[in-house]
Order: C-alpha cells, then structure tokens, then sequence
C-alpha cells in the first residue's frame, strides 16, 4: 500500500516541507533554544513561533492571540491550544510555524531533554536563535531559488 501525503505537493505548502527539513535537521538546536527561552520567560510570552515572513525568524505566540485565532478560524486550532496549555518543556518542544496565511504546529520529543541539549550545544539564547535563523534563511533561500 502507498501512503501518499497529507497536503497535496503545492507551491503553498511548499514551506511546510522546508519547515519539516529544518526541524529535522536542527532538532537538538531547538530543543536548546526552547529550553533557553523558557529559563528566561517561562509560559509568560506565550508559545514559540517560527514566522517566515517577510524573511524567516523567531517570534513569540500569545495564548491569547492564539485563542483568538482559533475563534476566527471556527475552532480548527483546538488542538494546537490543547497542546499549548499542557507543554512540557522539560521534555517536548513546542512551536508554531507560520506562513503563507496559515500555521503548522512543531512538536516532538527530542532523544535528550531540552535541559540536556541545551547543556550540550552551550549557547546562550542569542547566539541560538542567530544560528537558527541563519539556517532559515539559507534554506528557504536555496529552495525558493531553485524552484
């Protein structure tokens, strides 16, 4: 039996491809950096975002900007607030990827803690997120040349 994609192949979900290659890719790093953010901010600024526009970069999602969202989009969010309010960052990484007038939900469980990868990689939350958004921008810059 062949399993054919979730999202049909298109130049507008094209980016969640490119998000999935660089979440796999950078998985350590961002268990890291979303174990750095939460030392310095807890749940107070909301969850972590990946905005990839206008260039790609590292935004926070309010709870309440969120809610907000899922009530305009007639409570298709529903499980991403779920997972929001019940994240774990001790063990899981939590993120939104946004673009394209649409958002997808970033979430796994790294092999080592966040604690751990962070410990590991030992950078600060600066250095993590340059590196990281770096690497957006190299991606998502090759690919949309080459297409």
């Amino acid at each position: 039996m062949i399993f054919a994609p979730t999202q049909p192949e298109s130049p507008d979900n094209q980016w969640r491809h490119q998000l999935d290659k660089f979440v796999k890719e950078n998985r350590q790093e961002l268990a890291a950096l979303s174990w750095g953010l939460w030392l310095e901010n807890g749940d107070s600024k909301g969850a972590i975002g990946i905005d990839l526009q206008p260039t790609p970069h590292f935004v926070y999602c309010p709870k309440e900007a969120i809610e907000k969202l899922n009530d305009r989009v007639e409570n298709r969010l529903q499980e991403i607030l779920g997972l929001v309010k019940h994240h774990n960052p001790e063990v899981e990484v939590l993120m939104i990827g946004i673009g394209k007038d649409q958002v997808k939900l970033i979430y796994f469980q790294p092999e080592l803690a966040p604690p751990a990868c962070h410990e590991q990689i030992g950078k600060d939350v600066d250095a993590l997120l340059a590196d990281l958004e770096q690497s957006l921008n190299k991606l998502f810059h090759a690919e949309q040349s080459a297409s």
